[in-house]
């Protein structure tokens, strides 16, 4: 890989302030050029921004949405965390090990009742051995995680407790994830990110500069995300910022569903650059639609293109 030219300021050696139980992060997050005739043949530079090698321990882009969260849970003198995921959320995962680190209980509500009688998952598994408290809900139960009454009902089943919302996705994590886009300020033409719950793009492209554009990559089914990238604009911003839209056609079928095609794709692209283990969930939603969008010819030639690898 050859290397980009340096964005944003230098790593700061400390630890977070607040939260002296974490290691400083790797920020900004690296940029690399990778050579690949998919996207040359179009005349398209492709950039990787590795948002996943930001902190040891707090898995992929998760501390720019989640330390906001944790400070003012500090500020507040919580001591117990209590989050939502799926099955395979990376965002349960951080909050677990977030929790181990700082000394803080944390309870994740999973979705799907049926997995409290399975064996755990490798992303499940990593929870609990951090410490995590599983508390598995029904689908239906689920969609109800904000309602004020049934969270009230939460309350009243674990005690107090600093409520985190799903993805991490709420204002303090967006104005955190602002802090990607400066950091991509004058490095590409276009900014690509893999979306579930969309904090990561509103912060995102409220941060870049003008004339730079992103696109969000929904791992969800349901044209839904536009939406609610829209709603966290406004809640964190006061009205929509940045140029930005959602691509909602590489879900592959849903949240952690995957195909054949997918896993051909990921395998291909971690051989041609060096990836380990090519995050399915994700990442290789994102980069398979990049592929396909600049065979397409989406990007005019001299278009350079930052695929985030969030995890």
């Amino acid at each position: 890989m050859s290397s980009a030219p340096p964005s944003g300021p230098p790593a700061s050696p400390a630890p977070p302030p607040g939260l002296p139980g974490l290691s400083a992060p790797r920020l900004p997050s690296p940029l690399t050029e990778v050579a690949d005739e998919r996207f040359a043949r179009h005349g398209v530079r492709l950039l990787l921004k590795r948002d996943d090698l930001i902190h040891p321990e707090l898995v992929g882009n998760k501390w720019r949405k989640l330390v906001p969260n944790l400070r003012a849970a500090a500020r507040a003198g919580e001591r117990t965390l209590l989050t939502f995921g799926g099955a395979y959320s990376n965002h349960l995962r951080a909050t677990a090990a977030a929790g181990r680190l700082l000394g803080l209980a944390t309870i994740g509500v999973v979705r799907g009742e049926e997995l409290a009688d399975r064996p755990l998952n490798d992303s499940l598994a990593r929870c609990a051995a951090d410490g995590m408290r599983l508390h598995f809900v029904t689908r239906a139960a689920y969609r109800r995680r904000n309602d004020p009454e049934w969270i009230a009902g939460l309350r009243d089943r674990f005690g107090p407790f600093f409520l985190i919302p799903e993805g991490g996705s709420n204002v303090p994590a967006v104005r955190g994830a602002a802090g990607l886009g400066r950091e991509l300020r004058g490095a590409a033409d276009v900014v690509a990110v893999a979306c579930g719950t969309g904090g990561t793009l509103a912060g995102l492209a409220a941060g870049l500069a003008d004339g730079q554009r992103a696109i969000g990559f929904s791992v969800l089914r349901g044209c839904f995300l536009a939406g609610e990238v829209a709603r966290l604009q406004h809640a964190a911003f006061g009205g929509r910022r940045g140029d930005w839209r959602v691509e909602d056609r590489f879900h592959c079928g849903g949240f952690a569903r995957t195909t054949a095609g997918l896993e051909a794709f990921a395998r291909d692209f971690q051989d041609r650059h060096g990836l380990p283990d090519l995050d399915r969930v994700y990442v290789a939603k994102m980069l398979h639609g990049l592929t396909v969008l600049a065979g397409e010819g989406a990007f005019p030639p001299g278009t350079s293109v930052a695929a985030v690898v969030t995890g």
